[in-house]
């Protein structure tokens, strides 16, 4: 939803066109028997990108349309069988500018899925597990963290990978954490910050840090 129109004088009237668009492929995915993962970098990255501007105050709301309208797109459509991926641009930046989680989070939750994946593992975001102390999980949610960054060759240690997993665990539950990645490693066609020899090796300490997390913490 970062794209603009020129075909409709409304915005409104242009995201629920979206998002009735979009229903058909949803439900032809959940309909194939797969899970529907929905990336919306809008919720995030949509505040230094398309509304740097505005007061945190007139983002929130910009942002409540958005899941209003993604949430019209779900209707019908069984919460369990669908996630969302949201993310703050996957760059390698500064992100200095970033909206921190804590003032978009509650109005993340409002998204009819039941998966949330998130950014955790990059130095500007590492420190948001805690959010989720002041922000409790709703109990129809499980998490997936971000546990290894996809915007750089470091191979992360399998214990720091596990240190991490543990973290979201404490706060919001073991059986509610998937670890996962910060975001994809191909999300443009034919550019890619890490190489792919060094990506089958950052996944392979991702498996290896959440068999140490899960023997710790069961």
């Amino acid at each position: 939803m970062l794209m603009g129109t020129t075909y409709y004088r409304d915005k409104r009237d242009f995201l629920y066109a979206l998002a009735d668009a979009l229903r058909e492929e949803y439900r032809a995915i959940i309909a194939g028997g797969f899970v529907l993962q929905i990336d919306r970098p809008d919720l995030a990255l949509g505040r230094h990108l398309e509304f740097p501007d505005a007061s945190i105050v007139e983002f929130r709301a910009e942002i409540e349309l958005h899941v209003e309208v993604l949430n019209h797109a779900l209707e019908g459509i069984d919460p369990d069988r669908v996630r969302i991926h949201v993310c703050w641009g996957n760059y390698p930046g500064p992100h200095h500018h970033d909206v921190p989680l804590a003032e978009i989070l509650d109005t993340v939750y409002q998204v009819n899925a039941s998966g949330l994946s998130i950014e955790g593992a990059n130095p500007r975001h590492e420190h948001e597990w805690s959010v989720f102390e002041d922000h409790p999980l709703p109990a129809e949610k499980v998490l997936i963290p971000g546990v290894i960054d996809t915007c750089t060759n470091y191979i992360e240690h399998p214990e720091t990978v596990a240190q991490r997993i543990e973290r979201y665990a404490l706060v919001v539950g073991r059986e509610r954490v998937i670890a996962g990645t910060d975001c994809g490693f191909g999300t443009m066609a034919g550019r890619s910050a890490v190489v792919p020899q060094v990506a089958y090796a950052k996944l392979a300490s991702l498996a290896e840090g959440a068999r140490r997390a899960s023997s710790r913490l069961w």
